[in-house]
């Protein structure tokens, strides 16, 4: 791998990785609907500015924007929401982990519903393998009875699954659009239907003040996190392939897992550590990185947070 290339990744992992922790920070003051509707709005704002600023624009109103509701809602809303309530409840490092799961449920999506990514022995196995560690991941929680950490567990996996029928979707629906075009449009989409939702369910002007390291956090964690880290991404493929490029998935849970146990004192049990080691090679195998012969094909979607 050339260093430039290395570069590009560890880039978008110290970007990407963050958020997690950044999550679990500002949920502790700010109810998920409401930290959400905030950060996509936020986001989309900026991302908006930079597209303008590039001599871009977002497309007319027609049949586009019904695909960039869908992708809004899956991409962004929805699994935004999921993560944000589900690390009240589960530690982020433990949430990365799970997000780390989209390649799984992407095969496993495409499979289902297209006809061009059919799973192979070796695929199916990486799944098996991979739902393997999520039962481990599991299993504590609800051996234990525990519904409030079960909930949080299956509410990022859901999440994750979220994101993997965002990138199916997409590929057949948004394909060919300029550099960030579609992810402006998503996070703008996301903010709309998110805003009633936060006004009714969580009333935000009812809230108090968020402390200072909250505030810095949700700043952090909409404009770097969420908005830049896609400028980054768009910059990294104009000079890196789409395999190199998709190692970005294996690092995001490692800087999210490092930055947890580092900042916020989280702790992995061995189940937990067991667990992470059959979805990191589920992953692998589902990638083709095991591959005897050829060159291991990644996929280009990276983990989003």
């Amino acid at each position: 791998m050339k260093i430039k290339t290395f570069i590009w990744l560890v880039a978008m992992a110290l970007l990407w990785g963050p958020a997690f922790l950044f999550i679990k920070v500002v949920v502790e003051e700010v109810p998920p609907f409401t930290l959400v509707t905030a950060r996509v709005g936020l986001a989309g704002i900026v991302l908006y500015f930079i597209l303008l600023a590039q001599g871009g624009r977002l497309p007319k109103l027609g049949p586009i924007w019904k695909h960039f509701v869908i992708v809004g809602l899956l991409y962004s809303a929805l699994p935004y929401v999921l993560l944000s309530w589900g690390e009240q409840y589960i530690n982020s490092a433990l949430a990365a982990i799970l997000i780390g799961t989209v390649p799984l449920f992407t095969a496993l999506l495409s499979h289902l519903f297209t006809t061009s990514e059919q799973l192979t022995p070796a695929k199916t196995t990486g799944i098996l393998v991979g739902l393997g560690g999520l039962l481990l991941l599991l299993a504590p929680a609800l051996l234990a009875g525990v519904q409030a950490t079960t909930w949080g567990l299956v509410a990022a996996i859901v999440a994750a699954a979220s994101y993997a029928g965002a990138v199916v979707y997409s590929k057949h629906h948004l394909h060919g659009l300029p550099p960030l075009v579609a992810p402006t449009a998503q996070l703008l989409t996301a903010s709309i239907i998110l805003l009633p939702l936060s006004l009714i369910v969580e009333r935000p002007w009812t809230l108090s003040m968020p402390s200072w390291p909250v505030a810095g956090s949700f700043l952090t964690l909409s404009i770097l996190c969420t908005a830049i880290v896609f400028v980054v991404y768009y910059r990294a493929m104009e000079s890196i392939d789409a395999i190199n490029l998709s190692m970005v998935t294996y690092l995001i849970p490692i800087v999210a897992t490092i930055l947890g146990v580092m900042v916020l004192n989280e702790r992995l049990g061995g189940h937990t550590i067991l667990g992470s080691i059959l979805i990191f090679v589920s992953m692998m195998m589902v990638n083709g990185v095991f591959r005897a012969t050829g060159r291991p094909r990644l996929r280009s979607a990276a983990v989003r947070s």
